[in-house]
């Protein structure tokens, strides 16, 4: 019997852990602002490399939010770059950026009131 409180001593460790990496992910999309978009792919590199480690928790719900908010940015600034000359760039520059404010502050949200987002 005396396991079991060690077992959820490891297992809140662990969500702690994870909570402090999609924390930082967070922070390096926040960061994505002032460094041209660079620490977006530092976020996404540490999602990856520890998204197994988040399954069946509520924050694996974190991880997948935060590499789809990854995905969206990257295609939204490919087409906003590819349709700039036509006048059409800037606007799909600006509903892209719009789309990551909204996505960290729903997730920041979220994972600060310890609760999964909702996608």
């Amino acid at each position: 019997m005396s396991e079991l409180p060690n077992d959820q001593s490891e297992a809140e460790k662990k969500l702690q852990t994870l909570k402090r990496l999609a924390t930082t992910v967070y922070l390096c999309q926040l960061l994505a602002f002032a460094f041209a978009g660079l620490p977006l792919l530092a976020g996404v590199f540490i999602n990856f490399m520890n998204r197994s480690d988040a399954e069946g928790t509520w924050l694996e719900s974190h991880f997948n939010w935060q590499i789809q908010t990854v995905w969206m940015c990257l295609a939204g600034f490919a087409a906003a770059g590819l349709t700039f000359e036509m006048g059409v760039g800037l606007y799909i520059l600006l509903i892209t950026v719009l789309l990551l404010v909204y996505r960290i502050m729903v997730g920041w949200i979220a994972l600060s009131s310890n609760r999964a987002v909702k996608e």
